[in-house]
C-alpha cells in the first residue's frame, strides 16, 4: 500500500491579490492533486483560477477515474466552467488560467499528469528528475524551433506569453502523461506555478529534496529561494509536493 504524503505553500509575493489556487482531494479510490495560475485584470484572475480548481476536484470527487481520459476530461470541464463564465459577464475582462493536476491509483500504485500553460509537473526519482512537462508558451515553442536554449526560458522578457490556457476561446491544447507511469517508494512530485520554477532551478530542487525527509520541509527551503530574491520577486508562486512511500505493513493507503 501507499502513503502519499502532501504539502503546499501558496503566497502572494509583491501583488496585491493572489491569483493562484491549489487543493486535492484524495480517497482510496483515487488522488487528485490540481494547481492553477489565473490572470485577468481586476480579480478575473484568481476567479479563473478558483474556477479551475474547484471544477477539477468536484468533478474528480464524483468519478475518481485516474486514467488518460480522466485526466482530459477533467481539463476540458475545467475549460467548459471559465468558458461558460466569460460568455455570461461579456463585459469583463479576459480571465484566463494555467492548470497542471496529478492522479494516482493508490491501490495499482500508477499516476497520470496532465496540463494547460506553464504550470509545471516535475518527478524525481531516487535522486534523479525523470520527468519535467514542457511549458505552453511562446518561448519554449522557440527554444523547440531551435531559437534559444532552456537557460533562456527563466529570463526572456516573453516568457509570460501562453500558446495555451484555460479560458482561450481557441481549442484547448493540453498535454496528458499517458500511459500510467507505475510509482516506487520515494518518488517526489512537484506541481508548482512560474512564480516558483522560475525561481528555483532543477539542481536546487533535486539538492533540497535530498536535504529533507518531508514534503512540507522541502517545499519551505524551496520557498525561502524565492523569498531571497531581495525585492525582485513580484509574482505569486504557488507549489503543490507529493512523496511517495510504502505503508506500514498491514495498514491500508495513508493520505496525509
Amino acid at each position: 500500500m501507499l502513503d502519499l504524503q502532501t504539502a503546499y505553500i501558496s503566497r502572494i509575493g509583491q501583488r496585491k491579490r493572489n491569483e493562484d489556487a491549489c487543493g486535492y482531494w484524495t480517497s482510496d479510490k483515487g488522488c487528485c492533486w490540481v494547481l492553477s495560475d489565473g490572470a485577468g485584470g481586476h480579480g478575473s484572475g484568481d476567479r479563473a483560477a478558483q474556477m479551475v480548481v474547484s471544477t477539477v476536484l468536484e468533478h474528480f470527487a464524483r468519478t475518481p477515474d485516474t486514467g488518460e481520459a480522466a485526466a482530459i476530461a477533467l481539463l476540458e470541464a475545467a475549460q467548459a466552467a471559465v468558458m461558460d463564465e466569460k460568455l455570461a459577464h461579456p463585459e469583463g475582462d479576459n480571465m484566463h488560467a494555467t492548470a497542471a493536476l496529478l492522479l494516482i491509483d493508490p491501490v495499482r500504485h500508477d499516476a497520470v499528469w496532465a496540463h494547460v500553460g506553464d504550470t509545471r509537473i516535475y518527478l524525481f526519482r531516487k535522486g534523479e528528475l525523470i520527468h519535467q512537462t514542457r511549458d505552453h508558451s511562446l518561448v519554449q515553442s522557440m527554444i523547440d524551433a531551435g531559437y534559444g536554449d532552456m537557460e533562456s526560458i527563466r529570463t526572456h522578457p516573453q516568457r509570460s506569453l501562453l500558446t495555451s490556457a484555460i479560458g482561450n476561446a481557441d481549442e484547448l491544447s493540453l498535454s496528458v502523461s499517458g500511459k500510467p507511469m507505475h510509482l516506487e517508494a520515494g518518488d517526489s512530485f512537484l506541481i508548482c506555478s512560474d512564480g516558483w520554477w522560475e525561481y528555483v532551478d532543477e539542481t536546487e530542487m533535486k539538492r533540497d529534496l535530498e536535504a529533507t525527509a518531508s514534503s512540507a520541509d522541502w517545499l519551505e527551503r524551496m520557498a525561502a529561494i524565492v523569498d531571497m530574491q531581495d525585492g525582485q520577486h513580484s509574482d505569486n508562486y504557488t507549489a503543490i509536493a507529493v512523496r511517495v512511500d510504502e505503508a506500514a505493513e498491514g495498514k491500508t493507503v495513508v493520505l496525509r
